[in-house]
């Protein structure tokens, strides 16, 4: 059996990670990757449904990993500090704190 290879972003600290939804995380992040965009282009790029996509970007908007901006329709983009838990340390720390003040 092959394994699956996740985005490290899809990775969450305040939920269970299963399979489908790293799966899902990990499409959606992706496709945030390329341009930031609404919820609505994120679901037809990735073929998931808009309620998925909505739940698992709030998810990712809860882990810092995501930002929204504007009015409704909001316009999703990555943040740093997805990168900045990985790297992991004292100064990845404070980086994450400043990421959540500026935000």
């Amino acid at each position: 059996m092959f394994k699956i290879a996740y985005n490290p972003k899809a990775f969450l600290t305040l939920k269970r990670n299963v399979q489908p939804g790293l799966s899902a995380r990990t499409q959606i992040i992706s496709s945030l990757e390329k341009r930031a965009c609404d919820a609505k282009k994120v679901s037809h790029e990735t073929g998931l449904s808009y309620a998925a996509v909505l739940y698992h970007l709030h998810l990712l908007e809860a882990e810092n990993i995501l930002s929204r901006r504007g009015r409704r329709s909001y316009v999703w983009e990555l943040t740093g500090a997805g990168q900045q838990r990985l790297i992991g340390g004292k100064e990845a720390k404070m980086g994450i704190r400043r990421a959540i003040v500026r935000t």
